[in-house]
């Protein structure tokens, strides 16, 4: 028999430790239903969350007993899946063509859990240490719908997330400078942003008398001002839109009272470019 992507072997019987390393609950969200605009920083945040992502088909489910799955909630209760591969969407090694993992879903009026019998999915996940045929998924809806729209929306983040160029992870603000031009009304503000890797990032915001404040985003020392800003339902504009605070804070703030107060106004202007980060469903766990 031959691995997808090298060579394989079935997956085996999970143990009981295997069976342990489950998402929590979340009952609105543990059973995949999409609604019909797919959510780009929900996928974004699965995307950068999970090293495994599969394409499967769900060949079989059990429901475990209370004793195999103690910390269940209540209404809920624990499955263990087999499912058939059709793709490895993202990985560093291959994947047998048969994998195993659980699940917490809701029970519904009946007690009864969701069946998922084939059904194809998407799968967010990481391995499970020392048992290739297992895997562990990153969130309690880390098992999506498989459909045309959320597959190629999953595999664009994916090649934006591992590109060379991909930005960098926003953690906050570092320090924010307004300086006045020649011209009455006239001026640049400059917001450098801190980052996970320290690679330089900012926001910057021109303004010209008689016309709306104009910005963009530099990812290297060189500033280009006629740069549009980032498109929305891109990596870029994500790293942004979901990262950055609601409001300026005054620690990042060394100017005079009336230049502080241009800042925030630019800063709020930038917020407003980006609009929502629309992130739906409960990032805990990422």
């Amino acid at each position: 028999m031959k691995w997808l992507l090298a060579t394989c072997v079935l997956a085996a019987t999970p143990s009981f430790a295997a069976l342990q390393q489950t998402a929590p609950i979340a009952p609105e969200s543990a059973v995949s239903v999409e609604t019909p605009a797919v959510p780009y920083s929900d996928y974004a945040d699965l995307v950068i969350a999970s090293p495994v992502i599969i394409d499967a088909t769900i060949r079989s489910q059990v429901r475990l007993k209370p004793a195999e799955a103690p910390d269940v909630l209540q209404n809920a209760v624990r499955l263990y899946i087999e499912a058939d591969v059709t793709a490895l969407i993202r990985g560093t090694g291959a994947v047998p063509p048969r994998i195993g993992y659980t699940i917490d879903v809701p029970l519904d009026s009946r007690g009864r859990p969701p069946r998922y019998r084939k059904m194809r999915v998407l799968l967010f996940a990481r391995g499970v240490a020392n048992n290739q045929g297992q895997i562990q998924l990153v969130r309690s809806d880390a098992q999506r719908n498989w459909t045309p729209t959320n597959d190629a929306l999953t595999r664009r983040i994916v090649r934006e997330v591992l590109a060379p160029d991909a930005p960098p992870t926003v953690t906050g603000i570092g320090n924010a400078f307004y300086a006045a031009g020649a011209l009455p009304g006239e001026g640049e503000t400059q917001i450098f942003l801190t980052t996970t890797d320290h690679r330089p990032i900012s926001l910057n915001v021109q303004r010209q008398p008689d016309q709306p404040p104009r910005w963009s985003v530099a990812l290297s020392e060189v500033v280009d001002q006629a740069a549009p800003p980032p498109p929305r339902e891109t990596l870029l504009w994500y790293r942004l839109a979901c990262s950055l605070p609601a409001a300026m804070p005054d620690t990042a703030l060394h100017g005079s009272e009336a230049d502080n107060a241009i800042v925030r106004e630019d800063y709020a202007t930038v917020l407003s470019g980006l609009g929502p980060c629309g992130r739906r469903a409960n990032p805990a766990g990422q």
